[in-house]
């Protein structure tokens, strides 16, 4: 196997870890590769690469999201350093509409989280100059771009920083709390 495929307590929310190989000079490994990806049973296809970096610990970028008609499927990884990623559902009638997980991402561990439209996105880094980098499974839209905010009490996640500490974006410290949030996906049952 050449991909380990680990469920979340979200369905559809996925944590991918590709087979690395090693040696004195490195490593090596298809971070993606869509045959074996779908073999997996993923079958989303990505159009669009991002990478960022993030020079401060304790830098919080999202929670974010794309919304219909132009909303992403996000398969994320650490390209350097290490953060702790997080999906939250905001499927209007999921079971686990506002629940969350999380997972560190480090180059070291080669974890990826595979978050599908219908979920926030974001993560706080742990290290210095950290590297996000992710496919998308549309294009950017500003238009149909949005947020949550990261430290929703409803919500609560547990980002481990105080609140106040958090390097944010504008867009981010004045984005909405989900309580005053109308979120413009629904939960199907074959999102299951």
């Amino acid at each position: 196997m050449t991909l380990q495929v680990e469920q979340t307590a979200l369905a559809g929310v996925l944590i991918l870890t590709p087979l690395r190989f090693g040696d004195h000079r490195g490593v090596f490994s298809e971070s993606y590769n869509q045959e074996r990806a779908n073999a997996a049973g993923i079958t989303m296809t990505f159009v669009q690469d991002n990478h960022s970096l993030s020079h401060e610990v304790g830098t919080v970028r999202g929670l974010h999201f794309q919304s219909p008609p132009h909303a992403q499927d996000k398969l994320v990884r650490c390209g350097r350093g290490r953060l702790f990623d997080v999906a939250v559902d905001i499927r209007k009638g999921s079971p686990t509409y506002g629940k969350w997980v999380g997972v560190d991402l480090s180059f070291d561990n080669g974890k990826q989280l595979l978050i599908p439209a219908g979920f926030l996105h974001g993560f706080v880094t742990r290290e210095p100059d950290t590297e996000i980098v992710y496919k998308c499974s549309d294009y950017y839209a500003p238009e149909c771009d949005g947020a949550v905010r990261f430290d929703c009490p409803t919500i609560g996640i547990d980002w481990g920083i105080e609140a106040a500490d958090a390097v944010l974006s504008a867009k981010d410290a004045k984005a909405p709390f989900l309580a005053d949030f109308n979120s413009p996906f629904v939960y199907e049952v074959s999102d299951v």
